[in-house]
């Protein structure tokens, strides 16, 4: 069985340029485009990984960690969240509230895809 990564985040060319490589490396990939659909998906798929964009509609990235990391059985979920805001606070927010890692924008996308590889290789 091949292990779920859940990326999160309303700009359909991120969510298109994440989605390659976790697929080609065996992982069984979902999308989606904002924080309430991110709470289906994970009620629904409990993925091992998530990476959760903190702006977006509907429930931002904040309350979607918060949210995970206060329910027992997601424990195991590693969650990484991507900030457009790059400020030592709002950092250490996300890593308050339980995001395991936090990458800030601009970020290449080769740069987010090494990093996304390198959080999948921790599930192997």
């Amino acid at each position: 069985m091949a292990i779920k990564v859940l990326i999160v985040d309303d700009d359909p060319n991120l969510l298109v340029s994440l989605d390659s490589l976790p697929r080609r490396e065996g992982y069984e990939v979902h999308m989606a485009c904002d924080g309430q659909e991110a709470m289906e998906a994970l009620a629904k798929l409990h993925p091992a990984r998530v990476v959760l964009d903190v702006t977006m509609p509907r429930k931002n990235g904040d309350e979607v960690c918060a949210a995970v990391r206060v329910c027992h059985e997601c424990d195991d979920i590693q969650i990484m969240m991507l900030s457009a805001k790059g400020r030592e606070a709002d950092i250490a927010k996300g890593l308050t509230l339980g995001a395991n890692a936090c990458m800030t924008q601009p970020f290449s996308t080769q740069g987010l895809t090494q990093k996304v590889a390198h959080m999948l290789q921790a599930v192997a």
